[in-house]
């Protein structure tokens, strides 16, 4: 993959580019905005990547979340189409937990997310009662909804002090796909089988990373 990003339209354009695209370093070697990213926009002070992700996110019309080893992913909409495919293996969450595939506490979080998307995770841990002395889990839950391609980011919201000066790292706001995306995900996301779709990932991944083995490419997909 040959790709520097100095800017958040070079950002856009890659996950155009490659549809699937990594945020941090993983087990496929130069496969992430970290192994390609300009001193410049990592980290350095100024506004960069981490500052980019909400914007990319809409101007990509793309999902984001934690989709692959537990680290967060910018996925087009074609090639999410086929993620959460292959990861829901079929089912919608309710035929999920009717299959007793899924448990109460995962079904009770993707029922708060799904009523009220979109949503900052701290009004869901409000609402949720996921707080001292309340439920527990709420990240580690939220974390397996997003690999199994359930929920995903809509956007990163900073929080501002009494002068309007935004601070911290910015809260996550969960949405569903469905939401998200509307009828053009809603409507295909079950067109193929979800071994069809698992092929066409791996094809995908094989094509844009041609040196690494079959092996490796099957396990970053799980």
């Amino acid at each position: 993959m040959n790709f520097t990003v100095r800017t958040k339209k070079d950002l856009v354009d890659a996950v155009k580019r490659f549809g699937i695209l990594p945020y941090f370093e993983n087990s496929l070697s130069g496969f992430s905005i970290e192994e390609h990213c300009a001193p410049s926009a990592w980290f350095s002070g100024v506004e960069g990547v981490w500052e980019w992700k909400g914007p990319v996110i809409k101007e990509a019309k793309c999902a984001y979340g934690k989709f692959f080893e537990k680290k967060a992913a910018f996925v087009s909409r074609e090639w999410f189409l086929d993620l959460a495919n292959y990861r829901r293996d079929g089912y919608d969450y309710d035929a999920r937990y009717e299959d007793g595939l899924a448990a109460y506490r995962d079904k009770e979080l993707y029922d708060l997310i799904e009523k009220n998307a979109p949503m900052l995770s701290k009004e869901l841990k409000r609402i949720g009662n996921y707080k001292k002395g309340g439920k527990k889990g709420f990240d580690t839950i939220v974390n397996r909804l997003q690999f199994q391609g359930y929920v995903i980011i809509d956007d990163f919201v900073y929080m501002t002090d009494r002068l309007g000066n935004e601070y911290g790292w910015g809260v996550a706001k969960y949405t569903t796909p469905e939401t998200f995306f509307g009828k053009s995900f809603a409507g295909k996301v079950y067109r193929r089988t979800p071994e069809a779709s698992y092929e066409r990932l791996f094809k995908h991944l094989k094509e844009l990373l041609p040196r690494e083995s079959e092996d490796a490419i099957r396990r970053f997909l799980g």
